[in-house]
């Protein structure tokens, strides 16, 4: 424990932006640095859009969780999270898996790589709830992931459950990204689901596009930007949950989701809810 304490520390960076925390800094969150609240301004002074898109994939991302555990998982994988700040005390994404369970409660593991945020979850979340665990790993090392002895202990692995892969800007390697579709549908229980979002430049503006690009490389240099085309690719052979591949807004609204639905493509996301069969 204390050696990773210390290579947590060692890796913490401050003064380069990282897509986790900007997502926090945006939603108007705690867990994020100057850098990550300067990245916000430069977006929003680029396309004034950010706040209102990091908020719609966080309200996507509660509407997929409650959608699920209505649907009766009551255990979920949240891969690359962030585990936002941003979000009202009360509604983090197991408190939302907690409300809408009615027979059960949920399990629920957060997988990160972000020191901040390992650090935090560990200290507001753990301590609180015997039915949360916070996990350091990266789905950049899938194998090792889903080996991890919290997880492999944690959850029950006869009964179905859902991961959220909310990583996928880290993996610019489509065929890589392949393999940890496949690696997920090959160990999770029958009729469990997986979940992903992927930020596009589908809706941007033409005039706007060489700026977004300069910003991008300076702010968050490896960050994936995928076409539709692309991510359908990716979902191939996957039986999506209506309404499908979708930008954020538009997956399974509420009625209060009116200001995200009137420009859906302003989420910059797309999200989409597969069924593993």
């Amino acid at each position: 424990m204390r050696q990773r304490a210390i290579r947590n520390l060692a890796k913490l960076e401050l003064t380069q932006a990282r897509v986790t925390r900007i997502l926090d800094a945006a939603a108007g969150g705690k867990n994020n640095f100057v850098a990550d609240r300067d990245a916000v301004r430069r977006y929003d002074l680029a396309a004034p859009i950010t706040t209102a898109a990091a908020r719609a994939v966080l309200h996507y991302l509660c509407r997929v969780v409650r959608h699920l555990a209505t649907e009766g998982v009551d255990q979920f994988v949240i891969v690359g999270s962030g585990v936002p700040s941003g979000l009202p005390p009360g509604r983090q994404l197991h408190d939302v898996a907690r409300d809408a369970l009615r027979v059960s409660v949920p399990r629920v593991v957060y997988v990160e790589n972000d020191p901040m945020v390992l650090a935090g979850a560990r200290a507001t979340i753990e301590p609180v709830t015997d039915l949360v665990r916070v996990v350091e790993g990266d789905v950049h090392e899938i194998d090792d992931l889903l080996d991890d002895r919290v997880l492999q202990t944690f959850l029950d692995w006869d009964r179905p459950m859902a991961v959220l892969l909310l990583s996928a800007h880290s993996l610019n390697d489509d065929e890589y990204f392949h393999y940890v579709i496949k690696r997920i549908r090959q160990v999770v229980p029958e009729r469990s689901y997986l979940s992903l979002l992927q930020t596009t430049f589908d809706a941007i503006p033409p005039e706007l596009l060489p700026a977004i690009h300069d910003l991008l490389a300076m702010t968050l240099p490896g960050h994936a930007i995928r076409t539709r085309e692309e991510v359908e690719a990716l979902l191939e052979g996957l039986v999506l949950v209506e309404p499908g591949l979708v930008w954020v807004p538009e997956w399974r609204p509420h009625d209060h989701d009116t200001a995200d639905a009137e420009q859906p493509g302003a989420s910059g996301t797309y999200g989409a809810v597969a069924r593993i069969p």
